[in-house]
C-alpha cells in the first residue's frame, strides 16, 4: 500500500449530493490499487446507503467485511474518502440487518460502524443474543435432529412443553450456542414481550462474585428469578462453584416451578459433570437431555454452502467434496477453512482452486495436530497491541503491556494444558498467584467490556482457527 495509484484530481461536487455517484468515484480509485479478485471479493458487495453532508453511509453483507477491510485497506480507504468528500469525510458502515451479523468496532480517524435500524422495538431488556443465531441459519442434519426439533417446540410455546429444562451438550465447535442462542431469537420474535438472558456459566459466576464483594446478592438473584427464559452456556464452568451452585439451585426452582424455561448447553452429558451438586443434575435431567454429534458428510457440504454464500463467494462441487471429506471434526472448523480460504486467495490474488484448497485443509490439519503453545498465543496477543513480546516477560508496568500480558495469560489458561506456575514462568517467572489475578481479571473485564471481549474473542478464534 505504500505506492498508491490514486492520483489527486479535482472529484466533481456536484456528485456529493448522490451517494451512488461517489460510492462510484471511490470504486474507481479502489480499482486502480486492488487486484481484480481482491475487488470483486471485498468492494463490488458493498452498497452506498446514504449521504449525510460529508459523512458516506455505505452498506456492508457482515461483520467479517468491516474486520478484513480495515486491517488490509485501510490506508487505501482513507485516501479514497479524503479525495471524494475532502479532508473532512467521514465512511461509515452499516450492516444489513437482513444479515443478522454482531457488529466489530473499530478505533479509526475517519471510520464509524453503526447498525440499520431495527424496525420493530421489542422492549428494553437487554437478552445479550446475537441476532446472527437463527433457525434459518442451522443447518438441520442427522446429528443434531432431536435437538434441533426440541428447540424449535420451545420457541413455540415457552416453559409449556415437556422440553424443561433443555439440556443440549457435545463437542467444542458442533452449533450448541448456535441452537440454544436460536431459541431466544426466535422466542423473541414471536413473543417480544418476554424477558430472555443468554449468559455464559463464566460471565455469571463473575457477576455472582461480584454481587458477593458488593452485598447486592439479592438484587442479582431477583433479576434472574424475573426473566422468562434463561439461556445458561457452558454450564460445565459450575463445576467446583459450590456457592454459585447453590445460588443457580434456588434460581432454577424458581424459574421451574413459574413455568419460566431454562435452556442449558453443556460439552458433556449430565451425569459426566464431575464436581456439580447431585441435586442440580438430578434437575437437568427433568426436561430432554440431546447431544449433538459432529455433521455428516452431507450436512457439512450444507454448511460449507450456506457459509460460502454468506461469504459471497462460489465453490465448485470438486472443492466443496474435497473440505467436506477432509475436515470432519466440527462445523467451526469448516467455516475457518472457508474464511482462510478467502484470506489466502485474497491476500496472494490467486483464485480459490483445487490447490489452494488442498494447502489449506493441510495447514489446518497440521495446526489441529499440534497443541495450541504459551509462546503462539503470547504473540498473537503481542501483533494483536502491537507489543513487544520481550516486554510481557519484563517487569513493565505501561497499561498496554499489563493489558497484553493478563490477556495472553488468559488464554494461556484456556486453551494449553499448562500448570499456573509452567504459565507464570513463561512471563518473567511469575507465581501462580499472579496467573490466577491476570486469568479473573480479565474474566471481569471482559463481561464488562462489550469491545474488549470481542478482541479476546477474536484473538482465540485466530489461535483455535489457525488463521
Amino acid at each position: 500500500m505504500d505506492n498508491l495509484k490514486i492520483k489527486l484530481k479535482n472529484t466533481t461536487r456536484n456528485n456529493t449530493l448522490d451517494p451512488n455517484k461517489i460510492w462510484k468515484e471511490c470504486l474507481k480509485l479502489i480499482k486502480q490499487n486492488v487486484s481484480n479478485i481482491t475487488y470483486n471479493t471485498w468492494f463490488l458487495p458493498i452498497k452506498p446507503y446514504q449521504l449525510d453532508n460529508k459523512t458516506l453511509k455505505i452498506l456492508v453483507p457482515n461483520n467479517f467485511f468491516i474486520e478484513w477491510i480495515e486491517e488490509h485497506y485501510n490506508t487505501l480507504i482513507n485516501k479514497t474518502i479524503h479525495q471524494t468528500l475532502g479532508s473532512e469525510g467521514k465512511l461509515v458502515y452499516i450492516i444489513n440487518e437482513e444479515e443478522k451479523e454482531d457488529l466489530q468496532l473499530f478505533d479509526s480517524p475517519i471510520i464509524e460502524i453503526e447498525k440499520k435500524p431495527i424496525e420493530t422495538e421489542t422492549n428494553n431488556f437487554e437478552s445479550n443474543l446475537s441476532p446472527r443465531y437463527t433457525f434459518d441459519n442451522f443447518i438441520k442434519g442427522e446429528a443434531n435432529q432431536l435437538a434441533r426439533a426440541a428447540a424449535i417446540a420451545i420457541s413455540d410455546n415457552p416453559g409449556k412443553t415437556s422440553f424443561n429444562p433443555l439440556f443440549i451438550y457435545g463437542g467444542v465447535g458442533l452449533g450448541k450456542t448456535h441452537l440454544i442462542q436460536a431459541i431466544g431469537n426466535d422466542i423473541l420474535k414471536k413473543y417480544p414481550q418476554k424477558k430472555i438472558i443468554y449468559i455464559s456459566a463464566d460471565i455469571f459466576t463473575t457477576q455472582f462474585v461480584e454481587a458477593i464483594q458488593s452485598n447486592t446478592v439479592g438484587d442479582f438473584s431477583s433479576f434472574y428469578n424475573k426473566v422468562d427464559v434463561l439461556i445458561l452456556d457452558d454450564i460445565q464452568f459450575l463445576t467446583g462453584r459450590e456457592k454459585t451452585q447453590d445460588l443457580f439451585f434456588h434460581i432454577f426452582n424458581n424459574l421451574h416451578q413459574s413455568s419460566k424455561q431454562i435452556i442449558l448447553s453443556s460439552d458433556r452429558p449430565p451425569k459426566d459433570l464431575k464436581g456439580m451438586n447431585d441435586r442440580l443434575i438430578s434437575r437437568f435431567q427433568w426436561g430432554l437431555t440431546a447431544d449433538v454429534q459432529p455433521p455428516d458428510f452431507e450436512t457439512r457440504i450444507a454448511i460449507l454452502k450456506n457459509k460460502s454464500n454468506s461469504l459471497g463467494i462460489s465453490l465448485s462441487n470438486d472443492i466443496l467434496d474435497y473440505i467436506a471429506y477432509n475436515i470432519t471434526s466440527n462445523i467451526r472448523e469448516l467455516e475457518g477453512c472457508l474464511i482462510k480460504l478467502l484470506a489466502n486467495s485474497s491476500l496472494n490474488s490467486k483464485e480459490i482452486d483445487l490447490e489452494l484448497v488442498r494447502r489449506t485443509v493441510q495447514e489446518i490439519s497440521t495446526r489441529r495436530e499440534t497443541n495450541i503453545s504459551i509462546d503462539s498465543i503470547t504473540k498473537v496477543v503481542c501483533d494483536e497491541f502491537d507489543v513487544d513480546e520481550n516486554k510481557v516477560r519484563e517487569k513493565n508496568r505501561k497499561k498496554e503491556v499489563v493489558l497484553a500480558r493478563q490477556i495472553a495469560m488468559y488464554l494461556s489458561k484456556k486453551l494449553t494444558k499448562s500448570s499456573l506456575k509452567t504459565i507464570g514462568l513463561h512471563f518473567g517467572g511469575r507465581d501462580h498467584s499472579t496467573v490466577i489475578h491476570a486469568f479473573n481479571n480479565i474474566e471481569k473485564l471482559t463481561s464488562e467490556d462489550t469491545s474488549l471481549n470481542d478482541v479476546v474473542r477474536k484473538l482465540r478464534n485466530k489461535l483455535e482457527l489457525g488463521i
